[in-house]
């Protein structure tokens, strides 16, 4: 599929979380999904083990069925603490831009259903299976095998117009999700769930963000 005319640095800047501009009525080809996932497994992954998995969900009814589990994982999320919700209300913060945010998350929620696909990113092993002083150890290396590869799937299919967001509640119902699909729970950790469309336009442009002198530390915290 031809790839829009982005620098390397155009590409890394403007790569946003989409949600309310993906195109939920315009089929998307698996055949496009694939090329991405053939960059994607280019990544780096620890002891080049490549425990991979990429789960992509078409059928209607699965997605349905992660849709319910993720609204329902929403309702709980609207009053954490941590949640966008609570966020936004804070003084230190942009509101318009965390409202556009929570807008943004509650369209999310209410339309995952309709997002054409949903890819599942997973790695081989439970996360949760190590304990102690070298848990810290194992989660890195094991998250670190799969985050690199998912980040590059969503490059790549932000260079080809499709939009996409990283998005972790349904794992509030991990169980449950891997029963929709298959996933051998006691052996596989998923990591996200990714609703992938086309994107309704692709003038994307860079985030505020906070000045890099307030989060850059050079040789001491």
């Amino acid at each position: 599929m031809p790839t829009l005319d982005l620098t390397p640095d155009e590409l890394l800047s403007t790569t946003r979380a989409v949600r309310k501009r993906l195109d939920l009525d315009r089929p998307l080809q698996l055949e496009i999904v694939r090329e991405c996932l053939e960059l994607a497994i280019q990544a780096p992954t620890g002891s080049n083990a490549q425990g991979w998995h990429f789960v992509v969900v078409t059928s209607a009814e699965k997605r349905r069925r992660l849709a319910e589990l993720y609204q329902k994982a929403f309702d709980a999320y609207r009053n954490m603490l941590v949640s966008v919700h609570n966020l936004a209300r804070r003084d230190d913060v942009d509101k318009p831009q965390m409202g556009r945010i929570v807008e943004s998350a509650e369209y999310l929620a209410a339309n995952l259903e309709r997002v054409p696909i949903h890819l599942i990113p997973c790695i081989e092993g439970r996360a949760d299976a190590v304990s102690g002083s070298r848990a810290v150890l194992a989660q890195a290396s094991q998250y670190g095998s799969i985050i690199p590869a998912t980040w590059s799937f969503m490059l790549a299919a932000r260079a080809r117009g499709l939009g996409t967001c990283w998005t972790t509640l349904h794992l509030m119902y991990e169980k449950e999700a891997a029963e929709v699909v298959g996933i051998p729970y006691d052996a596989v950790t998923q990591v996200a769930l990714i609703p992938v469309a086309y994107a309704r336009g692709t003038d994307f442009c860079p985030a505020r963000r906070k000045p890099l002198d307030a989060v850059l530390h050079v040789d001491r915290w």
